[in-house]
Formats: C-alpha cells, sequence, structure tokens
C-alpha cells in the first residue's frame, strides 16, 4: 500500500502517532484507569515513556524483530501502551481473549509461536504455565499482577515494574536497538495480528498493518467526526478487532482519551463516572441494560410505573425524528421535553449514556424494537457492519440515515458489491494482509484483486442505498418446499424478549423450523421472585409451567411477525424447547464473542433436535457441562417440548 500524503508521511505506525500525540499535547489524557476506587491518569508524556521503558526493557530481555508477543488480561492502560512498545522493539503484539481456557490458549500461542507473554494477574499466568511444554518458542512471561505470584519459580517469570526499570536503566547499546527498529518500521510492517472466533473451526491469525489500521482509524474518525476532547470507555476484549481499533487505532489518530474500568463488576458504575461521548457495544449489552431498566421498572412504584410507560409511548413517537433533526410538531416538542426532564435525562444518567454523542452496535443484528428504544431517549445509536478481516469497518450509518434494518451505506473507502449468490463482497484500506501460515485460506477469502468474501448474505436497497444483511451465507438455505430459511432473522427477533438470552433455530432441508431457547436468568429470576415462586436452580426455573407459557406466547408473537414477511415466513417456529443449560463458550457452544456454534450445537444435542422433530412431547437428555474450576461434570433433565401457533401468510396479510 501506498505512504501516506505529505502531510502525514511522519505517521506510518501506532508508535509515531504516540510520539506525535506526546509532543503535540502531552499534558493531555491518555489513559485513565480506576484502581482501588481512585482515577488514575497516563498522560500522552507519561504513555510515551513508559512505552519506550517497556521496549527497552524488552530488548533487554532479548526480543528480536519479527518476534510474536501474546498479551492476555483485562483493559488495563498498561497492557494497551506494551502493546506499542512491542511494536517499538520489533515485536508484533498479539492480544488473546483473557476467559479462553488454557486449551484455547495453546493452540494461538502455539500457532503464532509467541516467544513472549505479557499476562495481567496470576490467573492468566497459570494457564501459560500449565501449558508451556506444549509451546516450544515460548521463552519469557511478564506479568502486571503480582499478588499470588512470590513463591513461583521466576526464572522465566518477570514483574512488569522489573522491565519498565531495565528499560530505564539500559545502556546506549538497547537504546540504539530500539530507535532503529522503530525508525524501520514500515506504513506496510505489520500492526496487530488477532485471531478469529472460529465460529466454524480453528480460529485464524489475521496480519494487519499499520495501513490498515491508521487509514481505517482516519476515515472513521473523520466520518463521525472524533476529535481529542471525546472520551471512551475500553471494557471490551482486547482480542476483539473492535477494541483495538477503537482503543488503540482511533484514540492514536484523534487523541481522545481511553478509559479502562476497575473490573467488569464496577463497570456501571464506572461508565457512569466517566460518561463517555463515544461508545460502542454489541447488542446483547443493550439487551442487558434494557432487560435491567424494565426489571427495575416493574418493581417500582405504581405512579413512577406510570410515568415511565406515559413518556416512553411518546418517545417512541416521535424521538427518533428529533434525533434526527426532522420536522415534529410545537406540542409533541414540548411534551418529549418535559420526558427529558422526568424519564429520559434520569434514564441516561443512569445508564451511564448522558453525554453519548456517537453510539455504535455491531457484531449480529440488534433486534429493531431495543434499537429504537435508545434511540427514542436521544441516544446516537447506530450500526456498522465489519468483520476482523476489513479492520471493523465495512458500512456505517450516517447521522439522518439510521434505521434498524439496515447497516448503512459503504465506509467512505470502501467499495462493496453482491456476489451472484446473494453474498457480500468488500475491498477497503482496511482489508488484512494475510491469514497467518495459511495461504489456502487468504487466497479463499481475498481474491487477485483485493475482494473480499464475507460469508454473510445481504442486499442494496434500491431505494436508499443501505445494506440490508440477512444471515451467514452458510446458514441461508431453503426449506424442503423451497422457501428461505435465515435463522438469525428468527432467532434475532426472539432476543428482544428480556426473557429470551438466547436462541437457536433449526429448519434446513425440513418442512418446518423448531429452537432451543436460553431463558436470561437474571429476568426470569426477578419476575418468580416478584411472584413467590421458588427455584434452586436454572434448571428448575427454564422447566417451570409458567416459565414454558411465557416462552411461548413470545414465540407465537414472533411467528406473526414473521408471517408479514413473504420471503421468510416459512421460518416460522412450529416447536421449541427450552433448555436446561445455558449454552456456554467453556463447553464449545458459543464463541468467545457469543457468536453460536450452529453446527457444534446441532451435533451436541442431536437427541433434542430430533426429538423436536419426531413428535415427541418430552425428551430426557445428559449432557456433558464445564465448570468454572475447569472441572468436566454431566447434568440430565428431562425437557417439555412445546408446540407454537402458526399463522398463514394470506391471513396476516388480510388483517
Amino acid at each position: 500500500m501506498a505512504q501516506p500524503d505529505s502531510g502525514t508521511n511522519t505517521m506510518v505506525s501506532i508508535p509515531a502517532l504516540l510520539r506525535r500525540n506526546a509532543n503535540s499535547f502531552g499534558n493531555s489524557a491518555a489513559f485513565r484507569e480506576k484502581e482501588f476506587g481512585i482515577w488514575q491518569t497516563w498522560t500522552w508524556s507519561k504513555a510515551l515513556d513508559e512505552a519506550e521503558s517497556f521496549g527497552l526493557g524488552l530488548i533487554e530481555l532479548g526480543i528480536e524483530t519479527g518476534d510474536f508477543v501474546a498479551i492476555i488480561g483485562r483493559n488495563r492502560p498498561d497492557l494497551y501502551i506494551s502493546m506499542i512498545a512491542i511494536q517499538m522493539a520489533g515485536g508484533i503484539p498479539v492480544p488473546l481473549y483473557q476467559d479462553a481456557v488454557a486449551e484455547e490458549m495453546e493452540y494461538v500461542l502455539a500457532h503464532c509461536g509467541a516467544k513472549f507473554v505479557v499476562a495481567g494477574d496470576q490467573e492468566q499466568v497459570d494457564k501459560v504455565l500449565e501449558i508451556q511444554s506444549k509451546l516450544p518458542d515460548f521463552e519469557q512471561m511478564i506479568y502486571l499482577d503480582g499478588r499470588g505470584l512470590r513463591k513461583y519459580d521466576h526464572s522465566k517469570l518477570h514483574s512488569f515494574s522489573s522491565v519498565m526499570e531495565s528499560g530505564k536503566n539500559c545502556g546506549d547499546n538497547s537504546r540504539s536497538i530500539l530507535e532503529k527498529r522503530e525508525s524501520a518500521i514500515s506504513y506496510d510492517a505489520t500492526c496487530v495480528m488477532l485471531y478469529t472466533s472460529g465460529t466454524t473451526g480453528k480460529p485464524k491469525g489475521v496480519v494487519l498493518s499499520n495501513a490498515n489500521i491508521i487509514e481505517t482509524a482516519k476515515t472513521t474518525c473523520e466520518f463521525d467526526n472524533l476529535k481529542r476532547e471525546d472520551e471512551i470507555l475500553a471494557y471490551l476484549p482486547m482480542a476483539w478487532i473492535g477494541d483495538f481499533i477503537f482503543s488503540v487505532g482511533q484514540a492514536m489518530w484523534s487523541g481522545f482519551c481511553v478509559n479502562c474500568p476497575e473490573s467488569a463488576d464496577t463497570l456501571s458504575t464506572d461508565l457512569r463516572e466517566i460518561g463517555p461521548t463515544y461508545y460502542f457495544a454489541p447488542p446483547r449489552v443493550f439487551e442487558m441494560q434494557l432487560t435491567n431498566v424494565m426489571i427495575r421498572m416493574e418493581d417500582s412504584g405504581r405512579f413512577k410505573k406510570w410515568l415511565f410507560d406515559y413518556f416512553m409511548a411518546h418517545a417512541r413517537r416521535v424521538g427518533s425524528d428529533i434525533l434526527d433533526g426532522k420536522s415534529v410538531g410545537f406540542g409533541s416538542k414540548l411534551k418529549y421535553l418535559l420526558g427529558e426532564l422526568a424519564v429520559y435525562g434520569p434514564l441516561k444518567n443512569t445508564l451511564g449514556f448522558s453525554k453519548v454523542r456517537v453510539g455504535y452496535t455491531a457484531g449480529e443484528a440488534i433486534g429493531p424494537e431495543i434499537f429504537e428504544f435508545y434511540r427514542s431517549i436521544g441516544i446516537n445509536l447506530k450500526q456498522l457492519y465489519g468483520q476482523t478481516e476489513a479492520s471493523v469497518y465495512i458500512t456505517q450509518q450516517p447521522d439522518g440515515e439510521v434505521r434498524g434494518d439496515t447497516v448503512g451505506v459503504p465506509t467512505p473507502g470502501v467499495e462493496v458489491r453482491i456476489g451472484d449468490n446473494g453474498e457480500v463482497y468488500y475491498k477497503s484500506p482496511g482489508t488484512f494482509v494475510e491469514y497467518y501460515k495459511n495461504p489456502k485460506s487468504t487466497a479463499d477469502t481475498k481474491d487477485s484483486e483485493g475482494w473480499v468474501a464475507t460469508g454473510d448474505a445481504g442486499f442494496f436497497e434500491e431505494d436508499t442505498g443501505h445494506l440490508r444483511i440477512i444471515d451467514r451465507a452458510k446458514d441461508v438455505a431453503k426449506m424442503s418446499d423451497g422457501s428461505m430459511f435465515a435463522p438469525k432473522y428468527v432467532e434475532n427477533k426472539l432476543k428482544f424478549y428480556p426473557n429470551i438470552l438466547e436462541a437457536v433455530v433449526f429448519g434446513a432441508g425440513r418442512k418446518r423450523c423448531v429452537a432451543f431457547i436460553n431463558i436470561d436468568l437474571s429476568a426470569v429470576g426477578n419476575w418468580a421472585e416478584r411472584n413467590n415462586i421458588a427455584y434452586s436452580s436454572y434448571q428448575e426455573l427454564a422447566g417451570h409451567p409458567k416459565v414454558l407459557e411465557t416462552i411461548q406466547s413470545h414465540v407465537e408473537e414472533v411467528n406473526a411477525s414473521i408471517a408479514k414477511d413473504k420471503m421468510l415466513a416459512g421460518c416460522q417456529v412450529h416447536r421449541f424447547l427450552v433448555l436446561h443449560k445455558e449454552l456456554d463458550a467453556d463447553d464449545g457452544e458459543l464463541t468467545r464473542t457469543r457468536k453460536v456454534r450452529r453446527k457444534i450445537i446441532a451435533d451436541k444435542f442431536e437427541d433434542l433436535v430430533s426429538a423436536l422433530y419426531d413428535g415427541s412431547t418430552s425428551v430426557f437428555t445428559e449432557t456433558e457441562v464445564t465448570y468454572e474450576d475447569g472441572r468436566k461434570g454431566k447434568i440430565s433433565a428431562t425437557l417439555e417440548i412445546k408446540d407454537a401457533m402458526t399463522n398463514n401468510v394470506a391471513d396476516i396479510a388480510a388483517q
């Protein structure tokens, strides 16, 4: 790829952007982290000093140009700074999912041949030590939090602070090496390697260059007018491309501040304290937040509940129009202003969204009703469509052109076309270099002209030019009568209901669709407590007759909605069961980004799928599960199978 233009010819890498920021506005906040209840701040100057010191420390430990260094832990400024330091020292950062089990880490660490590991705490250190005998390239590990590590063998184990101190006190030779390696970084050099979630097989190492990250960051910051004054909260996995582009790429380009929460338990409190102006969350996070709101409102007094319902009904009618600057009557504006004072404002403050200027969701489709809820109360929530191989961005929704059923228009600089089979293809400056050690998959995904096959099926609307994604191309199939089968479309509608955490729909090549349902323990448990219904486990609550009755009503409402779409009306759910366990990444049923592994689920629960189709009214099953400490066990249950009412398309059309 060509070098940046003359105005940016020194900004060819993330370390170069860090130096620019330190030189231009060194005293501004670059990172914050809440520790022991107090926000600690790293200025851009401090971030550069620490990156240089850590980079020098790595050189003292023996890092060579091209070495891969794994980073494992929660979002922390030190770990973000370490990724930049690794690049300065000539290495390549490889963030891993912190909740991955040792076996998953083994594959990634062995595949990339990581020589060094930067681990957040004892938990991550233990996982690497458990598998180190299977990692022939592994040499040294650096830990950030030393609690519990005092009696470990420290011959290959070093504290983060000691490596920093070693860098600060190093000689001229190491400083000369750092300077040469950093100055040798080119625009086409590797910036980071991130692994795919492995929905259909082993994860693939996606190699992204400085050009991929910087060009994408530059374009998207301009698209949403992101500036140094903006604030974000970094809480999503560091191994996910979204976090890297937001918390590293865009942060380095625009100079905004990246805030790291104290822990997952304090996330809501920290979100309210920071009040980010730029916010991203996958649909599941927005769903959970809305579920919590609805639970609190059910527990509130009669007047407060009436006030909420009254103003929310008005917000649903005019809120999105007001947000988009469309014409709304004076009376409606006045009523909305009262709603802002009484309901919307306090609600946004409770959620931590009072200052959000730009919000995004992506990863999978969000329920239209959930999407509209947030926009109706004045949160500029938009959708984007992307993937790791694109450095995230393929399409975005411009302000004033936001809808719940599309993913917007191509991001500036990105070309998108639809193949003859309906698959979406793109070409962009963010397109990945290759899959590491996998030329066949690289060639299968990216052609000689740079067009990348997304694996998703979609189409452009003729009147708006917006892209609509139907489903994964491999999941879009035909039912036995020839009608279209698009499971994700149905699953997203089911997951709109706060009571439903996850859904998996089957029906390819069959006469009818059936579904597995996971209840949301938080929402359904709250309902059970309010109705004095005792239960001792997820399994017991999931099989309660009233819970099954409620889920059946949700399925039938979704069926009525689906029946209105002639193209997808055949996807109505005829039979369903509520699973006796939550689908879990530790059990291989979900990816670490909570994407359904459909084939694995179908194979693992083959007996349940068969029972849904053979007319059984119940089925006994036994399932292996993984406990939090890694032990394996088995749970058994007899599940009730329910029939759901479906609708004739002609009858719906006549209503």
